[in-house]
């Protein structure tokens, strides 16, 4: 890797934190991830109710940080990913198991209670 690179690196790494190398560099998310209770959030930043959900979904996640992995795909700027979750409308939510099944699917915007209670329903406290 050329130094000007691994410059780079450490300069979004020391501002940004490793979130973001992973989601700029890792490409579309491995959904779900393998074990730990998933919510994947398919939605886009240009739709009303996405936008609600964008603190929600920040929030959450930071509070279930090695917990449960909270995923969020943009499928207006990757389009493949809405195929992929076979997707109808958005904001979609889905919830896998610690085993990789998917256990509950929402469609439109979903309250943070909701949220926190679909974990608790799954073994995340």
């Amino acid at each position: 890797m050329s130094q000007l690179k691994i410059i780079f690196l450490f300069l979004i790494l020391s501002v940004f934190g490793p979130g973001l190398i992973a989601a700029a560099w890792a490409g579309p998310p491995e959904v779900p991830v393998k074990g730990m209770v998933t919510l994947v959030d398919l939605g886009a930043n240009s739709c009303i109710p996405c936008k609600m959900m964008a603190p929600i979904l920040e929030k959450l996640e930071k509070v279930y940080r090695g917990k449960a992995a909270i995923v969020v795909i943009d499928v207006w700027k990757t389009p493949d990913e809405g195929k992929r979750f076979n997707l109808r409308v958005i904001p979609t939510q889905i919830f896998y198991d610690k085993k990789g099944k998917e256990v509950y699917r929402h469609e439109g915007f979903m309250s943070e209670k909701d949220i926190v209670a679909m974990l608790n329903k799954l073994g995340v406290n």
